[in-house]
């Protein structure tokens, strides 16, 4: 079988201070490693100072190993681990505390989510002028299957109808945000599921990117859908009681004497 060799060195920016985070969670995506670092790169060299964050949640793989050869070639690449898994949201929360840019954009590491799509989304919370916190896609031309759609079309609807969020997919890994707002939210499982309302609660604004999906490069899923529906039924009674309990924030000045 031929392989596929992948230019992971090229147009390397400085990481003394990078201006942009990119935060991937992966679990057992060994084969996907390569060519998703080549994307990010292609997508953000010569734009941003960034860096780039690999979470490995505790893969049994060779995601380590393959995240450890690419970082000999590539000094804006880091991996945390996680010695055990602790799921999508424990991922990304590892990642954002320990991101040194100001901007944080997270993708999800199977390839559905294409890098192409990460300058709109940092640019959308650039843009903003501090008024913008979170910048979340919104897939088009999914590639799931039939029974995963009809799942993320039931979660969103009951989602969408409590907390009224005004997002029709918080599904999508393609978001960007302020790491400093998304560090202000209060930390659950399944937390990247419900960014967009609990972001609007502190006050700032969403912006929306369409984004295209597309088939997993290699492997097969590792992180649920919304599948947990049930679970997920009970944390957004828990945000909507978190909406509702929010006061104003007050303005705060300091008084010299």
């Amino acid at each position: 079988m031929p392989t596929t060799s992948y230019d992971l060195s090229t147009s390397q920016p400085s990481v003394s201070q990078p201006s942009v985070s990119i935060v991937v969670p992966v679990r057992n995506e060994a084969d996907n490693i390569a060519p998703l670092i080549a994307e990010i790169g292609a997508a953000l060299d010569e734009r941003w100072a960034y860096e780039i964050i690999y979470v490995n949640d505790g893969s049994t793989d060779a995601t380590g190993e393959r995240l450890a050869a690419i970082m000999a070639q590539r000094s804006n690449l880091r991996q945390l681990r996680h010695a055990r898994s602790g799921g999508q949201s424990a991922a990304v929360r590892s990642g954002v505390r320990a991101a040194r840019g100001m901007i944080v954009a997270t993708l999800d590491g199977d390839g559905q989510n294409n890098p192409a799509f990460l300058p709109d989304l940092i640019s959308a919370v650039e843009k903003g002028a501090g008024r913008v916190g979170l910048a979340a896609g919104q897939r088009v031309g999914r590639k799931d299957t039939g029974f995963k759609k009809f799942q993320s079309r039931v979660a969103n609807g009951i989602r969408n109808a409590i907390l009224k969020d005004g997002t029709r997919d918080t599904g999508c890994g393609l978001k960007a945000f302020r790491r400093d707002v998304f560090l202000m939210l209060p930390y659950f499982d399944g937390l990247h599921r419900f960014l967009p309302a609990l972001v609007r609660r502190e006050g700032y604004d969403i912006a929306y990117v369409d984004v295209i999906d597309r088939p997993r490069h290699s492997g097969v899923s590792n992180y649920g859908f919304f599948d947990r529906l049930w679970i997920g039924i009970m944390d957004l009674a828990g945000v909507w009681w978190l909406i509702r309990r929010k006061k104003p924030t007050p303005e705060v000045t300091e008084v010299n004497a």
